[in-house]
């Protein structure tokens, strides 16, 4: 009787902290975004932390308030400024769409006329029965997409109060997890319903994973894409930063990366008949955008976070679909956690088969 009643007291329990979890994170969804960047905000500046709080020891609070301000200053001020820009450089760009000034029809056009005649008749011979049928449907794709992201940029300055609530309860939670991430973060691990080795191998992999795409992936991209709108303005592309800041968001995504951009401006440039534009783009993609990733990645993070490169495409571009921008580093560790928690359940049934006969003599019967 006392069993069934522990039993019946521990699923209550279980029940109770399930039902409990779910209301707080009801409770706390308008602000997930900004807990979630506060966390990766404490987790990667937590070394500067340390090393301040070395500079003054014992003095906590002086290290996290320190760590916070250089945090506002060297990156949130920049990237406000940044943000600005683009969203002045979006409404212009979302306003010559509506009026017809920009027109990818037309583009699309002019690149079709300047190719060679035997390039042209391949492309009309080709599986879309007429240049006229793609030409609309990628104008429209393309119409589309840029009208998305333009009103995305421009959602923002409409929203600025809820923008500066949330960046507001995201700087007030970094101080307190730089503060006390020490304590934190063990706890954290231990209350995990998990073995301990088995939590504390996922947690590694955690950490691991978040300062490879932040460090690694974000900082390239951000790098990448300054440079392609240094490009852009130098051979006067119209809107130069929106269009840096769109190459270093597909600078995110492996194998394909900043081409994706930089390679339909310089086959317009180059069929328009802008010969030096579209050299000069084709030179900074392929040697200066192209080879930032090779020299800054390894020199960052290296590259021993065990996920292929088609597993942090997938999940990087099913992350923004689900999050936004935060999936940018939610996608990659899901896949991460993913990977190394099947990991464990291997290691852990070979360990069992090694040291049960039984299981010895399964395996082999299923083996033969």
């Amino acid at each position: 009787m006392a069993i069934v009643r522990q039993r019946v007291e521990s699923g209550g329990f279980i029940l109770f902290l399930a039902l409990i979890t779910v209301a707080l994170t009801l409770v706390v969804s308008s602000f997930i975004g900004a807990l979630l960047w506060a966390a990766l905000a404490a987790l990667l500046f937590q070394p500067l932390f340390q090393r301040l709080l070395r500079w003054r020891p014992g003095q906590r609070n002086l290290a996290a308030a320190l760590t916070l301000l250089i945090i506002t200053v060297a990156v949130v001020i920049p990237a406000m400024i940044i943000v600005s820009m683009v969203i002045d450089q979006a409404a212009g760009v979302y306003g010559q769409l509506r009026t017809g000034q920009i027109n990818f029809a037309t583009y699309f056009e002019q690149v079709h006329g300047a190719l060679p005649e035997r390039i042209r008749r391949a492309i009309d011979s080709a599986g879309f029965g007429s240049f006229e049928r793609a030409q609309v449907k990628i104008s429209q794709a393309a119409s589309a997409s840029a009208s998305v992201l333009a009103r995305s940029a421009l959602s923002i300055g409409a929203n600025a109060a809820a923008f500066l609530l949330a960046f507001g309860v995201g700087l007030y939670v970094t101080y307190f997890l730089l503060r006390d991430g020490e304590r934190i973060g063990p706890a954290v691990v231990r209350a995990l319903p998990l073995e301990p080795g088995v939590a504390q191998r996922l947690a590694d992999k955690f950490v691991a994973v978040v300062r490879a795409t932040i460090k690694g992936s974000g900082v390239v991209a951000l790098v990448q894409g300054a440079l392609g709108a240094i490009t852009f303005w130098i051979v006067g592309l119209p809107a130069a930063l929106l269009w840096g800041v769109v190459m270093a968001i597909v600078a995110l995504l492996p194998a394909v990366g900043p081409a994706l951009i930089w390679t339909p401006v310089a086959i317009y440039l180059l069929a328009t008949g802008a010969i030096w534009q579209g050299v000069v783009v084709i030179l900074s993609g392929v040697l200066v955008i192209g080879l930032a990733d090779n020299i800054l990645r390894p020199v960052l993070v290296g590259r021993d976070t065990g996920l292929p490169d088609w597993l942090v495409l997938v999940t990087t571009l099913g992350g923004i679909d689900l999050m936004g921008l935060s999936g940018i580093v939610v996608g990659p560790v899901a896949g991460a956690l993913f990977l190394t928690g099947w990991q464990v359940l291997t290691e852990q049934r070979r360990m069992r088969a090694d040291t049960d006969p039984a299981a010895q003599i399964a395996a082999t019967d299923d083996t033969v």
